[in-house]
This record gives C-alpha cells, sequence and structure tokens, in this order.
C-alpha cells in the first residue's frame, strides 16, 4: 500500500503534489466516498508549514473537490488543566480564522474522538481522511479505532519531526550519537522551503464554526490551574517570539544555554508542543540568521536531533511512561540501591508546593508552576532531586511525570517523558560513577549548578506562590 497512491487517487503522476512521500504513511486502503478530503488536526495545530494539510489540499485539488479540517476535543483529557486548554483554544480560534480567510471550513468536534469523528464522517462522506502522526498512546489508538470504522482511505502525515521520525530510524535509538550520524544524512532531503497554502477553489459540503464559549463551557479538566500570562498562544505570537530569540538568544547560545539566568532560550517549547510552530521552519529561521556558526549549531542539535530522538523513543519503545522502559543498565542500578537511606523524604503535596530545604529546586518548582515553564538545565536538576527525595525510583518517575505534564505547558510532550527518563532512569545516557541511591546514574547536586551560574541570582528572581499550590 502506498501513501502517495492514496493521496493522488486517479489523478496522473505529476508536479501537483508539494508534500515528500516519505513523509506520509498508508493507514487503510478504502473505497472514496463523493465528499470533500477531511484533514483531521490534532497534533499540528497551524495553518502554515503543516505538511499534512498541505497534502490533504493536494489530494483535495487531484480531485476538484472541497477540503474541511476537524478537530476532535477531548474534554477531560489525562493531566490536562485549565491552563492548558486555554492555550489550545486560543490557539485553535487563529487557525479558525485563518482557515476561514483561505475558504476551508474549520469545526471543532466536542467529545471521544473516535466515536464524534466517525459520526461526523458519516455524514460527510469524505474522498479521504488525512491525519497527524503522533506518538502518544490515546492519540495512536484513536487512529486504530478510526480506521477501523471507515470506508473511505486514510493516511497519516509526519508535520512534527523534519525528518519523519519512521524514517530517521526503524528502532529505538540508543541515544542521540546513534542516530546523529543517519539523521544528519537524510536532513538535506527534508529541510526544504515550505509550500505556503493557498486560497481552495473548490467549495465544501459544511460551514465553518467555532463556537468558543460553548467549548470552553464543555471542559471537564481535572485541574483548574490559571492561564500562563507572559505567553500568548497562536502562530503569531510564535513568529514573534522566534523573531525575538533569533536577535537575542541564539548568538549567545553555545556560550550560555545552561545558564538559566543568561536568558538565551528559545521559550517556543509550548508553541512546539501544541504544533502552532514548526520546528522546520524554526530550523530555516536559524540557518539564516547571522548568528556565530557555533551558536546554530549548539541550538540545532537541540531542536533537530535530540527533540526528534524523543520521538523515536516514544514511537518505538510501548513502555516509554514507565520505569519499564529504563534500559537494562539503569534499572539494575536503581534496583540495587532502592533501600539506600535518603538524606530528606518529602510528601508529594511538599514537592508540588516546593516546600523543601533547596532554595534552588523550590525556585524551579515555584517557576514551572507559575509561569509554565522551565529551563532545560533546571528541568534536570528538578527531576533528579525527586528521585533523592522519594522513596523509590516508580514514585519518583510517576510523580515528576505528575508535576511535569500538570504544570508545564508543554507537558505530555515526548520531550517531557524522555526528559524525566533521562533525570531518573539514564535513558540515553551512560553509566556514571556510582553514589548512594542513583547508583550509576547520572547526579547533579546544588553545588554544581553553582559552578555553572549564580543560584542566589536565580531564587531572588522566580516568582512566589501567595498561596499553596496544591493540597
Amino acid at each position: 500500500m502506498n501513501a502517495g497512491l492514496l493521496l493522488r487517487g486517479d489523478a496522473p503522476p505529476g508536479p501537483g503534489f508539494r508534500v515528500d512521500e516519505g513523509r506520509c504513511f498508508p493507514i487503510r486502503q478504502g473505497q472514496e466516498g463523493p465528499g470533500p478530503v477531511v484533514y483531521w488536526m490534532s497534533r499540528e495545530q497551524r495553518v502554515q508549514d503543516n505538511w499534512a494539510l498541505l497534502a490533504a489540499q493536494d489530494a483535495a485539488l487531484a480531485r476538484q473537490r472541497g477540503l474541511v479540517v476537524v478537530f476532535t476535543l477531548t474534554p477531560s483529557f489525562p493531566d490536562a488543566s485549565v491552563r492548558h486548554y486555554d492555550f489550545l483554544l486560543r490557539g485553535l480560534a487563529e487557525v479558525s480564522q485563518e482557515l476561514a480567510g483561505l475558504d476551508i471550513p474549520f469545526l471543532v468536534l466536542c467529545g471521544h474522538p473516535p466515536e464524534e469523528l466517525g459520526a461526523f464522517l458519516d455524514r460527510l462522506g469524505p474522498a479521504l481522511l488525512v491525519s497527524d502522526f503522533d506518538p502518544a498512546p490515546a492519540k495512536r489508538q484513536w487512529v486504530v479505532e478510526v480506521a477501523s470504522q471507515r470506508r473511505e482511505p486514510m493516511v497519516e502525515v509526519d508535520s512534527r519531526n523534519v525528518v519523519p521520525c519512521r524514517l530517521a530510524s526503524q528502532k529505538a535509538e540508543w541515544g542521540a550519537y546513534t542516530l546523529r550520524p543517519r539523521y544528519h544524512k537524510l536532513l538535506p532531503h527534508f529541510l526544504t522551503p515550505i509550500p505556503a497554502l493557498l486560497r481552495h477553489p473548490f467549495p465544501a459540503s459544511v460551514q465553518g464554526a467555532f463556537p468558543l464559549p460553548e467549548l470552553k463551557a464543555s471542559l471537564r479538566a481535572v485541574y483548574r490551574d490559571a492561564p500562563v500570562s507572559d505567553l500568548e498562544p497562536g502562530a503569531r505570537s510564535a513568529a514573534r517570539q522566534l523573531q525575538q530569540f533569533l536577535t537575542q538568544g541564539l548568538p549567545f547560545y553555545a556560550q550560555r544555554s545552561n545558564d538559566p539566568n543568561a536568558s538565551v532560550c528559545s521559550h517556543l517549547s509550548a508553541h512546539l508542543h501544541f504544533g502552532q510552530l514548526s520546528a522546520q521552519r524554526i530550523a530555516l529561521a536559524v540557518q539564516a540568521a547571522p548568528a556565530p556558526q557555533d551558536a546554530k549549531d549548539a541550538y540545532l542539535e537541540q531542536l533537530l536531533v535530540r527533540r526528534e530522538l524523543a520521538d523515536n523513543f516514544c514511537w518505538y519503545n510501548p513502555r516509554f511512561a514507565s520505569p519499564a522502559g529504563f534500559p537494562d543498565w539503569a534499572r539494575a542500578t536503581l534496583d540495587l540501591h532502592r533501600a539506600d537511606v535518603r538524606p530528606h523524604l518529602y510528601q508529594d503535596s511538599a514537592l508540588e508546593n516546593g516546600e523543601t530545604h533547596d532554595p534552588l529546586w523550590n525556585a524551579a518548582q515555584h517557576r514551572l508552576a507559575l509561569r509554565g515553564h522551565l529551563e532545560g538545565y533546571l528541568r534536570m536538576y528538578w527531576a533528579k532531586k525527586i528521585l533523592e527525595w522519594t522513596d523509590c525510583p516508580e514514585h519518583a518517575f510517576e510523580l515528576a511525570l505528575r508535576l511535569n505534564n500538570r504544570w508545564l505547558l508543554d507537558g505530555r510532550d515526548s520531550n517531557g517523558y524522555v526528559g524525566v527518563a533521562w533525570a531518573i532512569g539514564g535513558v540515553h545516557d551512560r553509566p556514571w560513577s556510582e553514589r548512594p541511591i542513583f547508583g550509576k546514574v547520572r547526579y547533579m547536586n546544588l553545588e554544581g549548578c553553582r559552578r555553572k551560574f549564580k543560584v542566589d541570582d536565580y531564587i531572588a528572581h522566580s516568582p512566589r506562590p501567595v498561596a499553596p499550590l496544591a493540597d
């Protein structure tokens, strides 16, 4: 089964298709209906620089059909809070407005995605269904459920990774050093200019709708955490933030990326997580920026190799959200030291409220909880201390993931799962010198942080809660 053939349908081969077939994966063959091509938007919540949406438009143009974009909103996604839904919905409002200007209807269906999408497609009789690539177990299961119930062909497109995950590697890689050579060999083929989405010339049989008040009223988020006020969602905000980073952060990235006080981070992780900004667009902009080459190389290593390594891990390791997914050496060494005496043991609520003896850790917890983001170097320190201050690795991993997913705007991202697994379980790392509690898992401490940056300055400029963050 060939994804390119499914996208083209009866159209003859030719220059009309703008998306490399390597990005496209056939989910199922089927019988085309009389209706429009439908793009099921999920992970990639943007209009431009979206290969899946481009593929759907090319398929619709080849058939001279309408194009419809639909998003399925789950009212109570695991670990999602009001904070996350606010960022998501305000970004989708921008998507709705931009698609309307291109004569492409956009609709949001609220409920269990396979059921809501299936009922919608039954009414529409689509010619083809195009979906996003996503390694999250819930999303993968939704794709399986939808495909098992449908008649029309279905194609999945990887718009998240610059080098498509399935092509970058066919297995879970040990680390960046094993992925990097193959990745860089494929990168020139895929890191290309991105065409613009066109105004669609063929009308669809449905009208777009984005009833924001009704959508907000339908939500049943477990956590009621307030939206983050100092970061605006949406593609326009992401573009402004990218330009600021290119001029103010990127030139100094190679020398100061491990200093949380240096303000050289891109602060684009939330926009990337919600798919409001394309990593490929960032990479092209970084390549063209007038910054030192070592700074560009250092940032692109994180944006491309390290970030896409995280998708590789979550795609090929079905136990990525469990300590069972740690490498054998890490599970063995942690098990050997599970009875070691902890110098401090904290209740979960004390950790969530940032009430420990360590002022740097408390500042990091307050920052991620109140501002929804945390600098990369401190994410590592933050997670490792949870291992040190809880009763076992399993508890530490579960708690760190829960806090990561609840408070950070980019929670529930492949990077988050792998970052916690790296810190606590040695994923994509190597054995180090043995020590209590950690065994051979890499260790970090406050004194090491003081050698890296001015810890007291960071603490002084971090926000402080006016009330407990959690019960």
